[in-house]
């Protein structure tokens, strides 16, 4: 195929296919041979050479082809000798023949692929047409628009326009387009034509939009979706946002307004068509962002204690650069107040004329006023958020100027600010919620019978966090706590309330001592350390308690920490160096933007509930947790701009992207494409990838583009996201530059599929594809917790997790049967196995082979008469998926029920546990195990009821799902029966939540059953 990428439109296709090309032929004996592929000049046929065969076996006839399959979709691509030798993106299959047999076929390169899918497809739908006749029907819309555009241009009406306005036309109908891009593409146009000067005409001009602004993957992507050859009407758009969106129950008139909003043509909007165009602006729109813009507002639970949340945190605002030479500005803390940050840290010192200063502690960097930082502060506090603001106060100034720095903190703040003293009855911190609008110290605090106006109050971990500089012997001194005194005024005493600085001992000596409303800090060191010899205890710690990490004084540089390594924890607070960009950065702002930006995003609820086990270095899947696969393509990019102060190469960019999942170590994980070089910009990589996600709730995704340079690859553009804020389908992805700001018009466009991991352990080669049996299952089981009381409870709740294993297993497995009897993937969804099912299932006389039942709980296939053997397996597959879907729907609820008691009498013994254990003679190490073993029972119950509830849930959609695309695709028998009507009722009902679940403990209590 042309390496300039002319192929924009079907007769394009067609062009090339009619002039042929090598490709390679798979026979089912995994023999590969290569071949001449060409289509016959009266494209009836698709012919092959050499071959063995007589020459008219050595043809397909178009109009016999029932599907062409993009990729690796047939028993004989999927074959283990062919698999790995071809990339997914090189492959496709034509199906033909009344017995559907495959022509399986590798191109040389994905364009290749596309060209002969789309014009193959094109011409399947369509029958014949001559080219004149396509190129005639085609673009129609786009034309007259061009035409119209052109005319107000044109204000003479004298047929052409000068070059500078045409330049300009096309940069304002598709932004982001260099201007030495579209002036070549017009010289080159006008020197074909012998018209070379500085006007440009109608014809010339719509020439030029047309090859400079038909991008081959949209255009490839709105033909498989087309019932009006090059345009989608409403249905065609409601169909491609069903399916592949996952968009359900829109009505027609919300796909009209989109065609209304977005379709650029007059005629496309008055008669309901999008044309490539208006399908290019709806897919680059805010709409189809990979971001799900439910997460740009507030959307989690904010009524849980405020340790169940991470919270966005600063390190040294004040700072610009480096801690060393940086500088020092006030607008560093309206910055990060501005992008959501609810944890400032304040450094305060003495100061000329009894007013105290903020710095970093090093006198080279510039000393602010305090008074002019909590100005500032109060006036940006809740500019962002409405959640409460923590201020972490480092006094290193004396008790005098203490009370200045009080003073102005009532005066300035107000009501703002929280002083009401903690209830000693409650055990948790308040709400977020309950918080709003106030503004809290974290500091030191004198002891509660203290009478004078000052005190000594310990200052370890303030001389560990302030201590910036190196001991004299020039070695680290902060791991050991720095025993010194600190003289601290009862006027600033009194402010703080819910977060009281406390020096953190050990984990036994905070179980039976710390205060719910105190507060430990952890130098980076310390807590990496306590994270890799203690994660449990450290998760368990994080449920009840705040902590907050700051950097090592080590990092003179500034440079920041990863703040995954204590989110896993647990840590609410990781204080970052907002000045720095770079990885870490990108992290946290993408972390934090999952919640509206707000500052607090809730915590797993595997680390927020009272009894479950969660290690923070696991490097396996969880238990109770269901793992996830997340399949992305890469499909292509747009306006990718020249690296940053890059010299070297002229202006051209020789792009390839990293794909990187950030989050517990079993979910840490990257791939990249290829290098793709002679791009304007705009590369085309085609490559797909597939990761396993163990903890959705704590993973990330980053994109990052890279400049692959033989001096040394070069940063383009990054962008990072939750897990949870993904969007599946076609997506553009908004590329960031190295210090955040999106970059205009430049992105990367994607396809996105999230599935359900089949099983347990660690992910096979072949993803959802690798069925296991019964005897290759690995059942989630309890643990022996050695008191034997307690074994006989959790023993009884062996059976009823092997049958809700089964069920879950069973369903799986005949999907992923029958997904790929449909030539898809297991990450397909039940309407796109419809959806190509209903293209087979029609014979040549227009009558259909086989109906959709839809008068039954769960809809049947009927065959109406002989079928061929392939749809007869397939029908046997549907078949056995909805017995698998029927029998998981209507035994969950009883199996669901055995579990959750199982787990309410293990629930019994919690609170008696530690007594128990230490009747039974255990103690230290194997007191500790008894209560590992007995969290991890009671979370491997928990969460395999929660897994069992949501693939009943997930059966249920799949049968609504059937018969939405059945009705939608004529191939269903007549119902007047919605599918709303037809959800099971009684045991078929959605499992219910527990009236009484909160995430204190009450969430193991039987739930209620009706």
């Amino acid at each position: 195929m042309p390496c300039d990428r002319k192929i924009r439109t079907t007769a394009a296709c067609i062009s090339f296919m009619l002039e042929g090309c090598e490709m390679k032929k798979v026979r089912s004996n995994s023999r590969v041979y290569s071949r001449f592929f060409i289509l016959d000049s009266d494209m009836r046929s698709l012919r092959w050479e050499p071959s063995k065969k007589d020459a008219d076996k050595a043809k397909i006839e178009i109009r016999s082809i029932k599907e062409v399959r993009l990729g690796k979709k047939t028993p004989v691509l999927r074959n283990n000798g062919v698999s790995d030798q071809f990339s997914d993106e090189c492959t496709f299959s034509i199906i033909y023949g009344e017995n559907y047999e495959s022509l399986d076929l590798v191109a040389s390169s994905a364009d290749t692929v596309n060209t002969w899918v789309m014009g193959l497809r094109y011409l399947a739908s369509y029958g014949k047409h001559t080219l004149h006749m396509i190129e005639s029907n085609q673009n129609s819309l786009r034309s007259s628009w061009l035409e119209s555009v052109f005319q107000a241009a044109d204000v003479g009406t004298q047929g052409h326009i000068p070059l500078s306005m045409a330049i300009q036309l096309i940069k304002s109908l598709s932004p982001g387009m260099k201007t030495k891009k579209i002036e070549l593409k017009f010289k080159e146009l006008q020197k074909a034509q012998d018209k070379l000067g500085t006007k440009v005409s109608l014809e010339i001009f719509t020439e030029a939009y047309c090859e400079l602004c038909t991008r081959p993957e949209i255009y490839f992507l709105l033909v498989q979706f087309s019932s009006h050859k090059e345009c989608l009407d409403s249905k065609d758009l409601m169909l491609f946002l069903d399916a592949e969106q996952g968009m359900e129950g829109l009505a027609e008139e919300k796909c009209l307004e989109i065609i209304r909003k977005y379709e650029p043509s007059q005629g496309g909007q008055e008669k309901g068509f999008l044309s490539i165009d208006g399908f290019t602006n709806y897919l680059l729109s805010l709409e189809c962002h990979l971001f799900d813009l439910q997460h740009e507002k507030v959307c989690q639970d904010m009524t849980q204690p405020l340790s169940h949340y991470y919270i966005n945190s600063s390190h040294n605002a004040s700072l610009l650069e480096d801690h060393f030479w940086g500088s020092s500005d006030i607008n560093g803390y309206i910055r990060v107040l501005k992008m959501g940050c609810r944890s400032i840290e304040l450094v305060v010192w003495d100061g000329p004329d009894n007013e105290p200063l903020i710095y970093a502690g090093n006198l080279m960097t510039v000393q602010i006023p305090f008074r002019t930082v909590i100005d500032v502060i109060n006036k940006y506090a809740f500019v962002a958020s409405q959640h409460p603001l923590i201020l972490c106060l480092v006094t290193r100034c004396s008790a005098k100027q203490q009370k200045v720095m009080a003073q102005h903190i009532k005066k300035i703040l107000g009501d703002r600010l929280h002083v009401d003293p903690p209830d000693p009855e409650e055990h948790y911190l308040p709400s977020p919620e309950r918080l709003k609008g106030k503004i809290l110290l974290k500091g030191k605090k004198l002891p509660g019978n203290c009478s004078d106006s000052e005190g000594d109050v310990s200052d370890e971990e303030n001389g560990i966090e302030m201590c910036q500089s190196m001991a004299e012997d020039g070695t680290d001194q902060l791991n050991e706590p720095l025993e010194r005194k600190l003289r601290l005024s009862k006027e600033l005493s009194d402010l703080v309330s819910f977060c009281k600085s406390v020096q953190f001992r050990d984990f036994d000596v905070s179980r039976r001592n710390q205060k719910y409303w105190e507060i430990c800090s952890f130098n980076e060191v310390v807590a990496s350390r306590i994270a890799n010899e203690y994660p449990e205890d450290f998760v368990i710690y994080n449920k009840k308690f705040l902590s907050r990490v700051y950097p090592s004084p080590m990092r003179i540089d500034a440079s920041n920490m990863n703040p995954q390594d204590f989110w896993k924890c647990g840590c609410q607070m990781v204080a970052m160096n907002y000045q720095t960009p770079g990885l870490m950065m990108d992290l946290n702002i993408g972390w934090f933007r999952q919640n509206g930006n707000c500052g607090y995003v809730l915590r797993p609820a595997i680390m927020r509930e009272k009894v479950s086990y969660f290690s923070a270095n696991t490097k396996d899947s969880l238990p109770g947790v269901s793992a996830q696969l997340l399949h992305i393509k890469i499909i292509s990019g747009q306006n990718l701009p020249k690296p940053k102060d890059s010299a070297a190469k002229g202006d051209v960019v020789e792009p390839y992207v990293y794909v990187e999942i950030h989050g517990i170590p079993a979910d840490c994980s990257e791939q990249r494409t290829k290098t793709v070089t002679q791009n304007d910009g705009n590369p085309i990589f085609d490559e797909s990838f597939e990761f396993q996600i163990n903890l959705p709730e704590l993973a990330l995704l980053r994109f990052v583009v890279l400049d692959d340079d033989y001096i040394g690859d070069e940063f383009i553009a990054q962008y990072t996201i939750p897990f949870e804020c993904l969007q599946a389908g076609y997506r553009h992805v908004p590329l960031q530059s190295l210090t955040g700001e999106f970059l205009p018009h430049s992105t990367l466009f994607i396809h996105v599929a999230v599935s359900n991991r089949r099983g347990g352990g660690k992910s096979q080669k072949k993803g959802l594809s690798v069925r296991k049996g019964k005897k290759a299952r690995e059942y989630t089981s309890t643990k022996t917790i050695g008191i034997k009381v307690i074994d006989e409870v959790f023993r009884a709740a062996t059976q009823p997790l092997r049958e809700a294993m089964d069920l879950r297993e069973n369903v799986q497995n005949a999907m992923v049967s029958f997904k790929e009897l449909c030539g898809l993937t297991p990450a397909a969804n039940m309407k796109q196995c419809i959806l190509t099912l209903s293209s087979w299932l029609l014979n040549s006389d227009n009558t259909v082979l086989v109906t959709v039942n839809l008068s039954e709980q769960y809809p049947s296939m009927e065959a109406q008469g002989p079928i061929p053997d392939l749809l007869r397996k397939v029908l046997a597959a549907y078949d056995t998926m909805i017995q698998t879907s029927k029998m998981l729907i209507e035994s969950a609820d009883v199996v669901y029920v055995k579990i959750m008691q199982v787990q309410k009498a293990g629930l019994d013994f919690h609170g008696d546990l530690h007594e128990i254990g230490s009747k039974e003679g255990l103690k230290g190490r194997k007191l500790q195990k008894v209560f590992e073993s007995f969290a991890w029972n009671i979370t491997v119950l928990k969460g395999q009821a929660d897994l069992l509830k949501h693939a009943k849930n997930e059966a249920l959609d799949n049968t609504r799902q059937i018969h939405y695309a059945a009705q939608s695709c004529g191939i269903s028998k007549s119902s007047s029966t919605s599918p709303d009507q037809l959800r099971p009722r009684g045991a078929l009902e959605t499992i219910p939540e527990s009236e009484n679940t909160s995430d204190n403990g009450s969430c193991w209590q039987q739930q209620a059953w009706e």
